[in-house]
């Protein structure tokens, strides 16, 4: 049986290359349709190779996808920490620095963020307990960021950040899926609307407030 060396590639191209295009192709339609409904074969139609090279790339379809999940996961984290780490006091708010790392580590690759929250994975598989890894260490930053946005509000209720931790995860995927609906969105576009969004909620929620207030009294 021939294999193919380290360098070796198809076409004309080189391996390195072809692999790139394959997790490229592959974190498309993983996060387009799910890892269930996703197969190699349309993988490989997609890149214009064979079946048996993506397994001989890869090994299976839960090795591609494992492939296509590390580098998003690793990304991912380093982007959210880095955003959460030391600023300038003139800097954006957290919450908004937060967002705009994620639609710039995501940009070009929106569908990966559907690729690390796949609720079609097999559970107790390798894919199902690598992806809750990353998304045990993004839920982990965020429960450390809504606990000091609560903290500075004066709320040490920690059922309250529970539930901001979770309503703060929703609010990420509700952006990521209307921004893949609107391709012409920069990741700076998304970060002003964003901006204009959280700045219009808070009006409207203290004006709640203050006409509660008045009822009250």
């Amino acid at each position: 049986m021939t294999t193919l060396s380290s360098k070796a590639g198809t076409k004309g191209v080189p391996r390195a290359a072809r692999e790139q295009q394959i997790l490229a192709a592959a974190t498309e339609e993983f996060g387009r349709h799910g890892y269930e409904a996703t197969t190699v074969a349309a993988i490989a139609v997609r890149v214009g190779v064979t079946k048996p090279l993506l397994h001989q790339y890869f090994g299976s379809k839960q090795g591609l996808y494992l492939a296509c999940l590390d580098p998003i996961g690793d990304r991912l984290l380093d982007a959210i920490r880095t955003a959460m780490a030391g600023h300038d006091t003139d800097a954006p708010s957290t919450p908004l620095r937060v967002l705009n790392a994620l639609f710039t580590a995501l940009d070009g690759q929106r569908r990966a963020w559907f690729v690390l929250y796949d609720p079609t994975l097999p559970p107790g598989s390798d894919a199902a307990q690598r992806a809750a890894h990353y998304r045990d260490a993004i839920d982990g930053l965020a429960a450390t960021g809504t606990a000091e946005l609560l903290h500075t509000a004066g709320t040490t209720d920690a059922l309250d950040a529970d539930a901001l931790k979770y309503a703060w995860r929703g609010l990420c995927t509700a952006l990521v899926r209307w921004w893949i609906d609107h391709p012409d969105q920069s990741p700076e576009a998304m970060t002003r609307r964003c901006t204009r969004l959280i700045e219009a909620a808070h009006i409207v929620f203290a004006a709640g407030d203050e006409t509660g207030g008045k009822t009250a009294g």
